[in-house]
């Protein structure tokens, strides 16, 4: 009789347990598959050193929009001291910098050069400050790309590539003028999935 209860009361044990312990488990799996991350690592266009890294940390909003984390850091670089477009390009391509083609803007009215329909591509984002060592941090949120598969992913069959200009983005206020979006590229990184 004593076993029987024992067998009993082990079964009833596992039976309550058992959908808390798949409940965690699903949750934890959804959550890991709800976030999405990437990097580049940075290398100066004149030279190839490496000058810093940039994330991108996907994750959904509480109204199901996702969202995409971006942090830039740069330490030691030769940029000038001052603000610095930042910009996701259409290619994951480096050598040379030009390589990565034009602004990353996928969809029906997409439009990669980089100084029309300026400040509206899909990866435009904010300056990067460098000081006067060369070293900055720029951290911004977007819901214009996505790291997941879809038609924002900047995770595509071409990929992506994260580029820093040598001058600011004014984000042409006077409609299309030439290297409004930031001039010539000073560095670049392959974004690749984590």
């Amino acid at each position: 009789m004593t076993i029987l209860r024992d067998a009993r009361m082990r079964i009833h044990r596992w039976a309550c347990t058992a959908p808390w312990l798949l409940a965690a488990a699903g949750l934890a799996s959804v959550e890991a598959a709800a976030q999405q991350n990437a990097s580049a690592t940075l290398h100066a266009c004149d030279g190839g050193a490496e000058i810093g890294k940039a994330t991108f940390r996907e994750q959904p909003s509480d109204e199901g929009i996702k969202l995409v984390e971006v942090e830039v850091r740069v330490e030691g670089s030769t940029m000038t001291e001052g603000p610095h477009a930042v910009h996701i390009h259409e290619t994951a391509a480096c050598d040379p910098c030009g390589a990565a083609q034009g602004h990353f803007d996928p969809g029906p009215n997409s439009n990669t050069n980089p100084d029309g329909n300026h400040p509206f591509h899909s990866g435009d984002l904010i300056n990067l400050t460098v000081d006067a060592s060369g070293s900055g941090t720029m951290s911004t949120t977007t819901s214009r790309v996505t790291v997941s598969a879809g038609p924002l992913s900047i995770l595509d069959e071409d990929g992506s590539a994260l580029i820093i200009h040598v001058g600011a983005d004014t984000y042409c206020p006077e409609g299309v003028v030439a290297g409004c979006a930031g001039g010539a590229r000073a560095a670049c990184g392959i974004i690749r999935a984590e």
